[in-house]
């Protein structure tokens, strides 16, 4: 097998052949690989079959060849710091176990970024090393977060987030090395628990799950047989097989170089100039579309991300789904846009960040967003350029949604000026991310002359942040409630519905 220091060279015809960058192949055949051998690894080395230690080192040796055949030498940096922090977690006390873990992990990640950017610029295919090295990170500063509260904390200071994912030991070399070099991660993700992914090693995934009855009730005993996770499979291979289509057909024809053009940005009409930008970062999105719905559909064939049944008994394996398609390219506001894009890290964010910070915790959270993604000028304009428009969309959300709830119509109006202008919101957000380099970001920004800063800055100076309901608002919400209530068989039943019209509009705000 011939190799090149930035992974394998075997594929190399195949990669010609396709007009596909090698690294972009050898990802897809290990993953497609991976998805075979994940299917025998459920089969021959189930739990009941088989120790729990061989199943940690086949994943754990499985990944690490995956490792090195795309990334060659480069794959070094996932070991070296999965090693490196371990040393850190057994030796540094548990109340200082988050802050010294996330600081070096962090620390490291940031280094190997700038040494690919800048160091290894000219070896393009070095720059896809860092991927697997970001999940690597979240799931070690995760696992360091996770161990300081089930170890240093009170359970009364957890929030039930906080509680249901503390992790009350501190895991051996073997567990710590298979659940950040698995195979059915270590390219691509997802993030998960560190309890999630031991109660998958050791066969418990399928006991802590319940399964509703008819009469609406749940049922704690398990199923007499696992559920097959085929379906969900192939339904996850057929959205990856459309996304291959997309991202070949669409990406060369809508480069987003092209907004930048100056002879496009004199000639265009501002309408064509939109159009093209959404349909340029449109067609961007497919690749990560087939990355994470292939990465999810390996852990599903493993037996990993089984998270339950759903209200007619099917089996759900969403449990490390990384995105919601149809949430992101239909959203009708950049928060739901933002929760199901990306949906683990999302979480991480969450978890490690904003629950945690003892100041602006929206602004301290897209900076750290920011600065794990990666050293481009670019990242940090999108990222800061998304909290800027976070904040004016949460401002005008508060102040104008309540307005439009009252109808169906207007409601219904509502939502498509409101998907439209998400769509064209995060195109402009993005757009730098694409175009990483700080004169292409700055020059994209210039050429809207920074319409969307602007607006976004008087929308939150001038709008209240916290709007009163008019007394006109208050009696609809009223009126609706009392419909509600009059609908419902019986007052209890009624009273339930009316909580959790009240509950689900709050999660909305």
């Amino acid at each position: 097998m011939g190799s090149s220091g930035c992974g394998s060279d075997l594929l190399l015809p195949l990669s010609e052949r396709l007009r596909l960058p090698i690294e972009q192949v050898n990802f897809a055949m290990c993953q497609l690989f991976g998805l075979f051998a994940a299917f025998l690894f459920r089969s021959y080395l189930h739990p009941s079959k088989t120790n729990h230690a061989i199943r940690h080192v086949i994943v754990t040796l499985l990944g690490l060849h995956f490792a090195f055949f795309c990334f060659g030498r480069y794959a070094v940096h996932f070991l070296a710091e999965v090693i490196l922090l371990y040393c850190v977690m057994v030796t540094v006390h548990v109340k200082n176990i988050h802050k010294c873990s996330f600081l070096v992990a962090m620390t490291y990640l940031t280094a190997c970024q700038i040494i690919r950017v800048y160091v290894l610029a000219g070896e393009e295919r070095s720059a896809d090393f860092s991927g697997p090295l970001m999940v690597i990170t979240q799931k070690i500063t995760k696992l360091a977060f996770e161990l300081h509260d089930g170890l240093a904390r009170d359970k009364n200071e957890l929030n039930a987030s906080q509680k249901s994912l503390a992790v009350r030991r501190i895991p051996s070399l073997l567990e710590y090395l298979s659940y950040n070099l698995n195979f059915m991660g270590i390219l691509a993700g997802p993030l998960n628990s560190f309890n999630d992914y031991i109660s998958f090693i050791e066969g418990r995934n399928f006991e802590m799950r319940t399964k509703p009855l008819a009469n609406g009730k749940k049922s704690n005993e398990c199923p007499p047989h696992e559920p097959s996770s085929l379906g969900a499979v192939g339904r996850k291979i057929l959205i990856c097989a459309v996304c291959v289509f997309m991202h070949l057909s669409l990406l060369e024809v809508f480069p987003v170089s092209y907004n930048t053009d100056d002879t496009f940005m004199v000639t265009a009409s501002i309408p064509r100039r939109l159009l093209y930008l959404y349909i340029s970062l449109l067609a961007c999105r497919p690749k990560y579309y087939f990355a994470w719905t292939i990465a999810d559909a390996v852990n599903n064939a493993a037996g990993f991300g089984f998270s339950g049944y759903d209200s007619r008994g099917n089996p759900r394996w969403d449990l490390v789904s990384n995105l919601n398609i149809a949430k992101v390219e239909f959203a009708t506001s950049l928060k739901m846009f933002i929760d199901n894009w990306n949906i683990q890290t999302a979480l991480w964010l969450k978890e490690v960040c904003y629950d945690r910070c003892p100041f602006n915790p929206t602004l301290v959270t897209f900076f750290l967003s920011a600065i794990w993604h990666g050293v481009y000028p670019g990242y940090y304009s999108t990222f800061m350029t998304g909290m800027l428009m976070t904040l004016a969309a949460r401002t005008v959300r508060n102040n104008l949604r309540p307005r439009f709830l009252v109808s169906p119509t207007r409601k219904a109006f509502y939502d498509v000026v409101t998907w439209a202008t998400t769509q064209m919101v995060v195109s402009y957000i993005v757009a730098p991310f694409v175009l990483p380099f700080v004169d292409s970001s700055i020059k994209f920004y210039r050429t809207w002359y920074f319409g969307l800063h602007i607006i976004a800055f008087i929308l939150i100076l001038v709008l209240p942040k916290k709007p009163s309901c008019t007394s006109k608002e208050q009696k609809l919400l009223v009126t609706k409630q009392t419909v509600i209530m009059h609908h419902c068989n019986g007052q209890q039943n009624g009273r339930a519905l009316v909580d959790s019209y009240q509950n689900h509009q709050m999660r909305i705000d």
